[in-house]
């Protein structure tokens, strides 16, 4: 039996990381679920965060998954360890790959990371920077609006642009970094107007790509990647605004890809 590939987040942030996965594994499919609903996370307590991706992991889990992939980088912070101990399939995160691809990136070892309430007060970007190296001058910034304007689709314009640029000054005014960390699946669908605030000279590092990678090779050694031929059905839930979530989620893969005629997105309850 073909098994997907289960992939979960707060809103539809992860599905730039589900845009990945579908570009570096083209054969697999996914089973995405966006917790519109409840987003944001980043606000909330530890023990709500691990209760609410607990409860999208079990709806998964009743998809038949052969993996797990936590596109959002609260839910990481504060459930990837205590999942790892209870899924009898793998399971990884975004904020490894994220720390790795943001080292091998700075040339100065100052790096900056922006990302919810929650994930910045958790340290574990942090302290999965300064695991692999201890010298780095790091930089945290929460940045709380910025999840609820990419739920509501605003992600471009005068109203994103000015939001980005008064949450960003502290990094501009008072530091030299040369790399920042999106730590926060939806930031990278504002990585333009992040990019303009920020300045060329400044190496914006988004986790999907290294996390898509990751996935890949943890498939590999486990023996479950799709080795057949059918074309994959990717499966999309929400627990929102269906017709919100289909219009954002339109906007990021036919801008890259065109037509998804395979995507089949519907409304659920957890």
């Amino acid at each position: 039996m073909k098994r997907a590939i289960g992939v979960i987040d707060s809103g539809v942030g992860g599905l730039t990381v589900a845009y990945e996965l579908m570009r570096q594994l083209p054969k697999e499919e996914l089973v995405y679920v966006g917790d519109t609903l409840r987003c944001p996370y980043g606000p909330r307590p530890e023990h709500e965060v691990r209760q609410y991706t607990k409860e999208m992991i079990q709806f998964l889990m009743k998809k038949n998954i052969k993996m797990v992939v936590i596109a959002c980088n609260t839910a990481t912070a504060f459930a990837l360890e205590e999942l790892k101990n209870i899924l009898p399939i793998p399971i990884i995160g975004v904020i490894q790959p994220g720390a790795r691809a943001a080292i091998k990136s700075t040339k100065n070892q100052q790096i900056g990371i922006i990302g919810t309430e929650g994930t910045i007060r958790s340290n574990a970007y942090t302290t999965a920077l300064a695991q692999i190296n201890a010298d780095l001058d790091v930089t945290a910034l929460a940045c709380p609006l910025f999840v609820p304007m990419v739920e509501k689709g605003i992600l471009k314009g005068d109203q994103a642009e000015q939001v980005v640029m008064e949450t960003l000054r502290p990094l501009k005014k008072t530091t030299n970094i040369d790399t920042l960390i999106l730590g926060c699946t939806h930031y990278p669908l504002l990585g333009p107007t992040i990019q303009r605030v920020m300045g060329e000279d400044v190496n914006i590092i988004s986790s999907s790509e290294e996390t898509a990678r990751e996935t890949s090779t943890i498939l590999e050694i486990n023996a479950l990647l799709y080795q057949g031929t059918r074309e994959p059905v990717h499966h999309f839930y929400t627990t929102g605004d269906l017709d919100l979530f289909k219009k954002i989620s339109h906007g990021i893969f036919h801008e890259e890809k065109k037509e998804l005629p395979q995507v089949h997105i519907e409304k659920i309850d957890l």
